[in-house]
Order: structure tokens, then sequence, then C-alpha cells
């Protein structure tokens, strides 16, 4: 059986890496990106010098080869479900297949705003991306980052690395205000000042100007306010690169509708990673998971189903984890940016506001939720497993120092969110008995 392979991101790469685990089948991977797996995260560290490109592969150049999984650096135009083919662009032959796993990721997401077309106007998400944003650093002064997400946070660091001014337009009221309360909001917007960036919340880019080279100049905000920058950081979000799908046949929304086996409408058809978008979301996550670890979870789930037995995906409690520049980010489970019906939170917040701890509840029956930490790590597995339990506060609260794995010496504070929960809830004993397993 030949297995093809479109995308060589985390979901492409680790569905291969597993379908050789499993199986003798032959497997090929395309990409037009770049020849070789790269960590996508770890590009803005090559702009900043920590790294250079080939200390981002996470497997030597012969590894592929040693497990037989041949790569193809080409672009795919088109796709044939009725003959199983797929057509390249520099290739005459097609390539055939037996199943079809595509894995092509996003691309950064533009507004309709007159000059986007300019030089200097770009995302962050290719590695194409960070050639041309190098090539457009030299000799630049100030640079406009327009989004609130993680991606913009990302840019404004790289830019800063190197002493260039940063204005980070923000469309909410407070940063990243569909994820983050307020409280944890203002934190990171503490942070993102401390580093001399300009913050501007309740802003949005209305226009960008070019000069006759057709190379930005300035933007306008929607307060017409007029800001001279020489480049323009797209970061308001991306959306699944699926355009080479359009006449193929393949169902399609925002993404390649998929069930929760990631089967497309077309036989021996398969669509995982940031591309797949579920038609029925799972235990409302939403329908397109763009987080890196579930697409590693996609890649691992759709080989299995493939060589073993077919399973759905089945992912637990939401996760991810982040870095503003020096806080780190956790969250685990639902902790909503404004408190839904029945659900409320226990919050604290050290003296020089670099920390916290949020622990989100049933109001009426005292059930975990999810669990916000800002310059605090947690064990993802004991989080997992009390949040999957649906373990009690007054149950997870006796324990809530062992899931702290920050250094040895790091001061601890679960004591003090303990004292808040007994504050609140002075009749309530806390249940020092029953234990949970935090290892597999």
């Amino acid at each position: 059986m030949h297995i093809v392979i479109i995308g060589n991101g985390i979901s492409g790469i680790t569905a291969a890496r597993y379908l050789r685990k499993y199986s003798k089948h032959s497997i090929t991977v395309i990409s037009s990106e770049s020849k070789y797996f790269f960590s996508r995260t770890a590009l803005m560290y090559i702009y900043m010098g920590h790294m250079n490109f080939e200390q981002t592969q996470p497997y030597e150049n012969d590894f592929w080869e040693k497990n037989n999984i041949q790569l193809v650096h080409d672009y795919v135009k088109q796709v044939v479900p009725q003959q199983k083919a797929l057509f390249l662009q520099d290739q005459e032959t097609p390539i055939h297949y037996d199943k079809l796993i595509i894995a092509t990721g996003s691309k950064p997401k533009y507004a309709p705003w007159k000059g986007k077309e300019l030089k200097g106007v770009q995302g962050l998400y290719s590695h194409q991306d960070l050639i041309q944003m190098e090539k457009a650093s030299h000799q630049l002064k100030h640079a406009v980052i327009t989004g609130g997400g993680l991606i913009g946070i990302e840019m404004a660091e790289m830019f800063r690395s190197r002493n260039i001014s940063v204005s980070l337009l923000v469309r909410d009221a407070h940063y990243w205000g569909s994820v983050l309360p307020p409280e944890e909001a203002r934190i990171i917007e503490k942070e993102i000042r401390r580093h001399h960036i300009d913050l501007q919340l309740s802003t949005e880019l209305k226009s960008i100007q070019g000069n006759p080279q057709q190379e930005v100049i300035s933007i306008t905000t929607n307060h017409n306010k007029t800001i001279n920058c020489g480049f323009v950081g797209v970061t308001i979000g991306v959306t699944p690169n699926i355009d080479f799908l359009q006449d193929s046949g393949i169902a399609l929304d925002k993404g390649i509708l998929v069930n929760t086996y990631f089967e497309t409408n077309q036989e021996d058809i398969y669509a995982i990673g940031d591309c797949a978008q579920f038609t029925e979301p799972i235990d409302g996550r939403k329908p397109i998971e763009q987080v890196w670890y579930t697409g590693r979870m996609h890649g691992e789930t759709l080989a299995y189903s493939l060589i073993h037995k077919k399973t759905a995906y089945t992912p637990g409690p939401w996760f991810n984890s982040a870095k503003f520049f020096d806080i780190e980010y956790q969250t685990y489970g639902k902790v909503s940016p404004a408190p839904l019906e029945n659900e409320e939170s226990i919050y604290w917040e050290s003296s020089d506001a670099k920390k916290c701890i949020r622990i989100a509840y049933e109001r009426d029956t005292l059930k975990l939720l999810g669990i916000n930490l800002l310059g605090i790590r947690y064990r993802h597995e004991l989080c997992h497993q009390w949040i999957k339990q649906g373990a009690s506060l007054p149950e997870i609260l006796p324990q809530l120092e062992k899931a702290n794995f920050d250094p040895e010496f790091s001061s601890k504070h679960e004591n003090e969110v303990i004292a808040l929960f007994q504050e609140k809830f002075p009749h309530i004993p806390l249940k020092k008995k029953k234990r949970f397993a935090f290892w597999k």
C-alpha cells in the first residue's frame, strides 16, 4: 500500500513516523515549504540568533532514507480523487496513492485593508516568511504588528531583540481578550510594556500607505492615527491552507471537513492538523484545532487507525502553553475569558504581578473546570487527571502543591490559593484521603 502525505509539519510527520513504526507500507511525504521537517515554533529563535535553521530540524537528514520515507520537495497543484492521483508543479508524472493524508497546515489571515499587497506586509508562519522578515529588518526602525495573539508577541520579541521599536495594535480592550480573563491580560500587558513596546488596546489597522516603490511607509488606525513604519506584521489569526483543493470534490468549509476518524467525503482521503475541520466538534472544542500538540495527536491517532484498528479522535481536556517574553503560560481545561453561567473561579496573583493561579469551577458542585497559570508550572498529567475524573476543589486543593514542578527552591504559593478557598467557603472541609496518580 502506498500512503502519501501532503505537508511535512508536525501533523504530517507524526503520521509518517507512526505509520513507519506500525507498518512497512510505502510512505511519501510531499512539501513545497522545505525538504526536511523543522520545528515551526523555533522560527523566532533563528531570527534572534539563538539557533540556525539546521538546529530546528529534530532528525538528521539521513533519518528519512534510513526509515524508508520518501521526501518530495514540490507543490501539489491538483488532487484528483477519481484517479487517486496528485499533480505536482515541477513534476510531469502524477503521484498515485492508495491512501492520502492532507496535512497542509495554515497560512496567515488578512483583512481587506487598503495597501495589504505592499512590500513589508506579511505574517509569520512558514520558513519563507522568516526569510522575508529577515530581509525586511535591515535598516528597519519601526514595525507595526496588528493582532493580539501568540504570533504577534513572538514577532514583537523578535524585533525588540534587534532594538527595532514596535507598536502592537490589539482590537480588544485587553490583550488576547478572546482567551484571557482581564486579570491575566493585565499581567501580560505589563510585561509587554516592560519590554518597551507601544501597546495600543481597542485599536485596529485601518489602512496601509506605501511609497512609489510599493514599500510600506505608514499605517492608519481606526482612530485615524498615523504611525510611520517600514514593516506591518499581520497576526490576526491563521486560516487553513486549502486553496489547491477548491476543484477536487473534497468537501470544504473553512477547512477540510472530516469526521472523528479524520475521514473526508472522498474514499481513502484524510485530513489532519490545522487544515482539518471537524463536522462535529468534540466536547465543546473548536472545529479547527490550530495547536502544535493537537496536530501531533491527530497524526498519532490516524496512523494507529489506518494500520491497527479504526479509532476515533478522543483528545481529552484542553491544554495549551506559551511564553510571553519572560512569563510562561499554561492552561488546562476550560477557563472562560468572562465567567459563563454557573462558572466561578479562585484567583491568586503575586505582589509583583508576574505570577498568577486561576482555578475555575462549577458554582453548584465545585467541580474543577480549568486552570490558568502565569509564571508557574504545573504537571500536565495531574491536571489532566483531575479534569478528566471530574474532581472537585475540596479534593484537589490538598494536593495542589504536588502539581507544581517549578525549580526546587522556587517560592510555592499553593497554600495562599487554599487560604482563598477557605475564606470563600469556610464551612466546606478539604478532603485529604483521595489520591490522584499522575504517572502512566
